[in-house]
């Protein structure tokens, strides 16, 4: 089965976390020394170290400005009792802090690596762009980074890149993002928390921010868009098996592990097919709305769809329509419950089914041609003459359903039987 790397952010996401997390699940670091040393930009050194959060032994990586007061894009602070080394990546190119996208990617278009590596990296900065395009009501070809677009931000972001593509992993499920409250000061005064470029990027790409309590940014623009470029998937699979775990230091100290965790998954197979059940309670909607929405969801690919008598508060008589679909249908059934019913509300709930393998075939008997159903279990097959295929011959032939149908499986019995 395929692997997966999963984001578990609750703890947030910044560019220096994700580098940590991937490193500490096995990532290269000399592919990724060599990769920043063929970009040809100076004035930065690399730190690889260990570091604690909450007694947990987390991966730190950061990037050290040489010359100017380093301005990181995520303002978590320091944490303490560091072992580590430190590794320099030296270049050509002392130019300006304020990069437009076109500067980036001019940076990028140096990386010395493959194709998937710089379409990651331009696609991340593309995702900022337009967050800070949005942001500050411009265009995006007017946009300059400031904290975004320094060495140090430029550096996380391939970084993430380089070391996804070294884990040969393509497949990537993220978590909701956990944020904090309050505010920041940036180049421009203070802003909210979350920033507006973090809002836009999450309204933008459907990620989901879960708040919190904690005073600060949990989630930087840079991680945000790490975090909307890289998903592929929605959810993990139903079942799974954890191959690797790597932590990533953020910089501040919260009241729980500052970290970034990043499994490698792999998917295991279950004994049976995954699907949801939505369910809801109707007692003021009319047996015909009740009917076209029954078969409103049927056409919409719900696997089945049925009604049961209940009473609901008041003693009110009523029922609760219910139908068991896949997980990618969802949301569609659920559009179709609220506008063809009455219902505000809609229970939903992960089953598991085991249904048997099946085929169509066409029978030729004395009465006509009929579709069945051909099932089977273990060593064992079952024929089951389909309703409407029973229904059409009884009618042309002036017979009982009983006599049809059993000299439709009779015939069905016989055929499988001379294969």
């Amino acid at each position: 089965m395929g692997k997966i790397l999963y984001l578990e952010c609750n703890s947030g996401i910044s560019g220096d976390m994700t580098v940590g997390a991937l490193l500490d699940l096995g990532a290269d670091k000399e592919v990724l020394t060599r990769a920043l040393d063929s970009l040809g930009v100076d004035g930065y050194h690399l730190h690889f170290g260990r570091t604690r959060k909450c007694g947990l032994d987390a991966y730190d990586f950061n990037v050290h400005l040489e010359e100017e007061v380093h301005e990181h894009d995520n303002s978590h602070d320091n944490g303490h009792g560091h072992v580590h080394s430190h590794d320099h990546s030296h270049g050509h190119d002392h130019g300006h802090i304020h990069r437009g996208l076109s500067d980036i990617y001019a940076i990028i278009d140096r990386l010395d690596s493959n194709g998937r590596v710089k379409k990651m990296a331009k696609r991340m900065f593309e995702i900022v762009a337009e967050a800070e395009s949005k942001a500050h009501g411009i265009p995006v070809e007017e946009v300059h980074f400031h904290e975004v677009g320094a060495i140090d931000s430029i550096v996380d972001i391939i970084s993430a890149a380089v070391c996804v593509d070294n884990l040969g992993l393509h497949e990537i499920v993220v978590s909701p993002l956990a944020e904090g409250s309050g505010s920041v000061r940036c180049r421009h005064g203070v802003i909210p928390v979350p920033v507006p470029a973090t809002v836009n990027i999450a309204s933008a790409y459907g990620l989901k921010l879960k708040l919190t309590e904690n005073e600060g940014e949990m989630v930087t623009p840079t991680g945000a868009a790490i975090a909307a470029a890289l998903r592929t998937r929605e959810g993990l699979p139903a079942s799974c098996r954890i191959l690797k775990t790597g932590i990533g230091a953020g910089k501040k100290d919260f009241k729980q592990a500052n970290v970034l965790r990043a499994m490698i998954l792999e998917e295991t197979e279950e004994s049976g097919e995954q699907m949801w059940v939505l369910e809801a309670n109707i007692d003021d909607c009319s047996g015909e709305a009740l009917g076209f929405a029954m078969e409103s969801l049927l056409e919409a690919g719900a696997a089945d769809v049925w009604d049961t008598p209940v009473y609901m508060k008041k003693n009110r008589p009523a029922y609760m329509l219910a139908l068991i679909c896949r997980e990618e249908d969802v949301s569609r059934m659920e559009d179709i419950l609220f506008l063809q019913t009455t219902t505000i509300g809609v229970r939903r709930y992960p089953v598991t089914r085991t249904i048997l393998s099946r085929e169509k075939k066409k029978i030729g008997t004395d009465f006509g041609e009929a579709e069945v159903k051909v099932c089977a279990h273990k060593d064992r097959v079952f024929f089951y003459p389909e309703f409407e295929s029973v229904r059409r011959l009884c009618m042309q032939n002036g017979l009982d359903y009983q006599t049809v149908y059993c000299k439709i499986r009779e015939e069905a019995e016989k055929s499988w039987k001379k294969r």
